[in-house]
């Protein structure tokens, strides 16, 4: 299993624990709001807003939740507002770690981020220092079957995918950000069940992280995605195998 399947597993531990503890909701609701107010109310002219929505119904957010969320992004109903920004920074052994945040207080949050970085070695930096070291994709996860590897990628370049990979029993396809609606579309026609779609940070280039900064790197990046006001965790740490469980 290589690094970044296991960093993909823990996070798929993490979202089923997050659940139970009803985080997900929150978090959900949150994107949905920040999606509507960028590109509008309507999911079918709105890509982000789609995406958004279909992750709520796929951990089954209320419909209610959803539209709700909607009203308040748009003004038609009162609550509070939240606003999109990026976090970069660097995690131990010099990894490159990417924050996306949706929050009501950048204040207390930069606080908040700079400190779970620096209590694991790390250091919050400057917009733009670690962006450069990733590439925004599209994510799409189906469930392995029997093709085998060249057979799914071989059908993936067709519809317009950049690259695939095997993890574990499922298969990992990563398109252009444009194209993931497409692709996912194209899959779903040809009776293949899609698990997940997102838009993702890609790192170009990864970092083998060894001794103690695995313990102090896993740490640190489960606090970041425990945060209320962290959307998504980007790293190009490569894990050993000697770690995997």
């Amino acid at each position: 299993m290589s690094g970044h399947s296991k960093w993909a597993n823990i996070k798929r531990k993490k979202a089923k624990v997050d659940a139970v503890k009803g985080t997900v909701f929150s978090r959900l609701t949150k994107e949905i709001m920040a999606a509507a107010k960028r590109g509008g109310p309507n999911p079918d002219l709105n890509f982000r807003l789609r995406l958004a929505v279909a992750r709520a119904k796929a951990d089954n957010l209320p419909q209610a939740n959803i539209e709700r969320a909607i009203r308040r992004a748009t003004g038609q109903e009162a609550g509070v507002q939240y606003e999109e920004t990026v976090y970069e920074g660097y995690g131990p052994g010099g990894t490159a770690v990417y924050l996306q945040i949706l929050t009501d207080n950048r204040n207390r949050t930069a606080g908040e981020i700079r400190h779970i970085f620096s209590r694991h070695g790390g250091s919050l930096g400057e917009t733009g220092c670690v962006a450069w070291m990733f590439q925004p994709l599209g994510r799409l996860v189906v469930a392995a079957s029997d093709r085998s590897e060249e057979q799914w990628l071989d059908m993936a370049v067709a519809l317009g995918a950049s690259d695939l990979r095997m993890e574990d029993e499922q298969v990992v396809i990563l398109t252009p950000s444009d194209q993931l609606d497409a692709v996912r579309n194209q899959l779903e026609q040809q009776g293949v069940r899609v698990l997940e779609a997102d838009l993702v940070q890609e790192p170009t280039t990864v970092v083998d992280v060894a001794g103690d900064d695995v313990e102090q790197l896993v740490e640190m990046l489960e606090l970041l995605e425990d945060h209320d006001d962290v959307e998504r965790v980007f790293s190009n740490a490569e894990f050993p195998d000697t770690e995997d469980e």
